[in-house]
């Protein structure tokens, strides 16, 4: 089989498609593949897909294909323009490509699946041999082509959480369905314009159908959910999660205070003891029980936060609304009259 037989196999290309020609470029590994179409072919116009005489040709065009025994394979053709009636001088859309891509079909859905395994744009950069921007750009027109075919659907649970990037420096907002795990908006910041803009790139259908929205307890999250989601003040859900994670250091800023207080008269039985009330009972081995029991009998401030803390665990346990509200009316009044600072904010 000669060469460019093979390649018209390998590259799947059918009439009025056809390799010209083969050459291996050694210095830059390179293998080119030349492509071209008989003259007098008709091609479809892209717009109207009505079919039409080739008017001329676009310049001389490169796109980088699935590698061949380690050497990168690079077509090489020039595209047909047709002369449209309705839509004017237009470039007609080739088999193996996607409009305005420097690579082929078979390469860009080669190279996402490499992103995905990799989880790091630099190492699929490395096995892909390409430069930051290509890589980048791959990504975005993937992106590109899920947000087209996404169909819009109703969201009754929705979501949204800051997430930081670049060492902590940077914010983005994300909404998400929480039904199937998709993120629905994603935007700079993480103050109430940018949670706006997340809620603002939904339909007024979409809004209406909101029927719960989780969240930490961020007052610009608060803020923007009340004034784009109708009827928010029944709707926000503060997650068991967040308020846990709250309630842990309130226990941590109360260990501390009082710690310091013990240590300026000698007494040091807090120390080394902040991961005994941070972790749950179940996960401390023997050793680590009978010392977390030791501390928390001495009726210190810190072993009455944490006592609180648990206590307010249990709310996720009741099994009526009701009992819930009940529960955590007692719950609130008991924390109130204290003088833990920390657990009562």
């Amino acid at each position: 089989m000669q060469d460019k037989e093979l390649y018209q196999h390998i590259l799947g290309l059918t009439s009025p498609w056809t390799v010209s020609g083969v050459k291996l470029d050694i210095p830059a590994e390179e293998i080119q593949v030349r492509v071209e179409h008989p003259s007098g072919t008709k091609f479809c116009c892209p717009e109207c897909q009505k079919e039409l005489a080739c008017y001329d040709h676009a310049e001389e065009r490169r796109w980088r294909h699935l590698d061949s025994c380690q050497y990168k394979t690079i077509l090489i053709g020039r595209v047909p323009r047709v002369d449209c009636p309705e839509h004017g001088v237009k470039t007609v859309t080739v088999p193996w490509a996607l409009p305005h891509s420097r690579f082929t079909i078979m390469f860009e859905r080669f190279a996402i699946e490499v992103l995905l395994m990799t989880q790091t744009v630099k190492g699929a950069m490395t096995i892909l041999r390409l430069q930051w921007d290509a890589t980048w750009h791959i990504i975005e027109r993937a992106v590109a082509r899920g947000k087209a075919r996404k169909e819009p659907s109703l969201l009754p649970r929705i979501g949204i959480d800051e997430k930081a990037f670049a060492k902590g420096r940077k914010f983005v907002s994300i909404l998400y369905n929480l039904d199937n795990s998709t993120v629905e908006a994603i935007e700079e910041g993480h103050d109430t314009q940018a949670a706006k803009s997340c809620f603002s790139q939904l339909s007024q259908e979409q809004l209406q159908s909101v029927e719960a929205i989780a969240m930490d307890m961020s007052p610009a999250f608060v803020r923007a959910a009340k004034e784009m989601i109708p009827f928010a003040e029944s709707k926000i859900v503060h997650d068991k999660f967040h308020i846990m994670k709250m309630a842990n250091e309130a226990v941590d800023k109360v260990r501390r205070g009082e710690h310091k207080r013990l240590l300026k008269d000698g007494d040091d039985r807090l120390t080394g003891s902040k991961y005994f009330w941070l972790t749950s009972l179940e996960n401390h081995s023997e050793k680590q029980h009978a010392r977390f029991q030791s501390i928390c009998n001495l009726s210190l401030a810190t072993g009455r936060a944490w006592s609180y803390k648990e206590l307010l665990r249990d709310l996720w346990a009741q099994e009526t609304e009701g009992k819930a509200k009940s529960y955590f009316r007692d719950w609130y009044q008991r924390v109130i009259r204290t003088m833990m600072a920390p657990t009562k904010r």
